[in-house]
C-alpha cells in the first residue's frame, strides 16, 4: 500500500491556482489546496492499492453447499446498476453516471453481494480508463471466487467529452469485458447486460 502525499497535492494545487491567474490568498481560495488534497485522498483512495491487495481487502467467500450450490447447475450471479464514478487519466476529467453491471458463474465458492460492489467502487477510485476499470474488477472478481467465468458491463458519461471539447452533452460509453464462458458464449449470457 502506497500513500497519497496530501501536502504534496495541497502545495501544487496552490500552484495551479497561480498559474490559472488566479490568487490563492484571497478569501475563497484560501482553504482550497488542502480541501482539495482532503478530497484527492478520498476520491483516489483505490490508487494506494494494487488489484491484489483490493482481492485480499474483500475476500470474503462461502462454499457453496454440495445440494444446491449455484455451481453445481452452471448458475449465473449478476449484479447490476453498481453506481460508481472515476476520473479520466487523460484529462483529469470526471467520469460519471457509471453504472457496472458483473456477472460470474461461481467454481465452488461465492462472493459477498456487497463486495462485489466494494471492488467496483474501489477500482474506480483511481486515475482510470472506462476499459481498465472492467478489466481490473474483472480480474479481481477471478482472484477472490477462483472462476474463470466472470464478465463486466459499464457504461458512463465522461465529462472530457460532454463539457469540453466536443461538448456532445448525450454522449455515453459502453465497455465490456468477457472471459471464460462470456466470451466463448456470450450470445447465450448477453440478454442480462440490457
Amino acid at each position: 500500500m502506497k500513500e497519497i502525499d496530501t501536502e504534496a497535492v495541497a502545495y501544487h494545487i496552490r500552484g495551479l491556482l497561480e498559474a490559472l491567474g488566479d490568487d490563492p490568498d484571497r478569501e475563497g481560495l484560501k482553504e482550497t489546496p488542502q480541501r482539495v488534497a482532503r478530497m484527492y485522498e478520498e476520491v483516489f483512495e483505490g490508487m494506494k492499492y494494487t488489484n491484489e491487495e483490493i482481492a485480499q481487502m474483500f475476500d470474503k467467500t462461502f462454499s457453496e453447499d454440495e445440494e444446491g450450490g449455484a455451481d453445481r447447475y452452471g448458475d449465473m450471479v449478476v449484479v447490476k446498476d453498481i453506481d460508481i464514478f472515476s476520473y479520466c487519466e487523460h484529462h483529469l476529467a470526471l467520469m460519471y453516471d457509471m453504472k457496472v453491471t458483473v456477472a460470474y458463474v461461481p467454481n465452488g465458492k461465492v462472493i459477498g453481494l456487497s463486495k462485489i460492489a466494494r471492488i467496483a467502487d474501489m477500482v474506480a477510485k483511481r486515475l482510470q480508463l472506462q476499459e481498465r476499470i472492467g478489466t481490473d474488477i474483472a480480474d479481481i472478481i477471478t482472484q477472490v471466487t477462483g472462476s474463470e467465468d466472470v464478465a463486466v458491463y459499464i457504461e458512463g458519461c465522461h465529462s472530457c467529452m460532454t463539457a469540453r471539447g466536443i461538448r456532445k452533452t448525450n454522449t455515453k460509453t459502453y465497455t465490456q469485458t468477457l472471459r471464460g464462458r462470456f466470451q466463448n458464449e456470450s450470445n447465450g449470457f448477453m440478454q442480462w447486460w440490457r
